[in-house]
């Protein structure tokens, strides 16, 4: 059954203020299918990082009680294509209130992964770092080919599940060695776990990726 849907001039966000007073430093959260902000209120606690302003996202188009990036039944590259824009817009407008994409990180969790790629490969800007969770690539040798000048500099974790069911986990790795193939540079973790984030384990892994990006040069 196809997904209701509007559009969306503006993102839904949300900001949760870093505990550092006049931190700058920014991870932006994108959810998965039929899932919202709310369902990411968790993960600031989780990554217990005093200096990592939180700012959640919900997806532009409404989806069973949530809301979703693309159509999955019906031709999603536009739906990806128009929601990549919607975030670069919002992207644009954190640089402009101070929030650069060289302190900015995002995070993604399935459909939300897939979104991921597509920023951090196309925006025209470096970011801290990216970092998706048990999803996939929307035609990853067309993301290697249009590919922005700064995408070889950006710096991607990709974390995917042994038992995933939605998305087998050879299917998305392929996709994965596509885009380093093609010269995204990335670091693949896989855990014993299906469609979800593996606890304090994975965490954990995520954990230390922030951190050692946020470390100066």
């Amino acid at each position: 059954m196809p997904a209701a849907r509007y559009t969306a001039a503006v993102l839904d966000t949300e900001l949760i203020p870093a505990a550092e007073a006049d931190s700058k430093w920014m991870m932006v959260v994108l959810h998965g299918l039929g899932d919202s902000m709310e369902g990411f209120r968790w993960l600031p606690r989780a990554l217990n990082n005093p200096r990592l302003n939180t700012l959640l996202a919900n997806a532009p188009d409404d989806y069973h009680g949530g809301f979703s990036w693309y159509d999955i039944y019906d031709k999603p590259g536009i739906g990806v294509e128009r929601s990549r824009r919607l975030l670069f817009d919002l992207l644009d407008r954190q640089r402009a209130d101070g929030f650069a994409t060289e302190q900015t990180f995002v995070f993604g969790f399935s459909q939300g992964c897939l979104m991921t790629h597509e920023v951090g490969i196309r925006y025209p800007h470096r970011f801290a770092g990216l970092v998706g969770i048990s999803g996939y690539a929307h035609e990853p040798e067309r993301l290697v080919a249009k590919q922005s000048p700064v995408a070889a500099e950006q710096s991607f974790l990709i974390t995917h599940g042994t038992a995933d069911p939605l998305l087998p986990l050879a299917q998305t790795q392929a996709q994965m060695e596509q885009l380093q193939a093609g010269g995204i540079r990335m670091q693949w973790e896989v855990f014993e776990k299906e469609h979800t984030i593996q606890g304090e384990a994975e965490l954990a892994v995520i954990r230390k990726f922030v951190e050692e990006q946020m470390k100066p040069l």
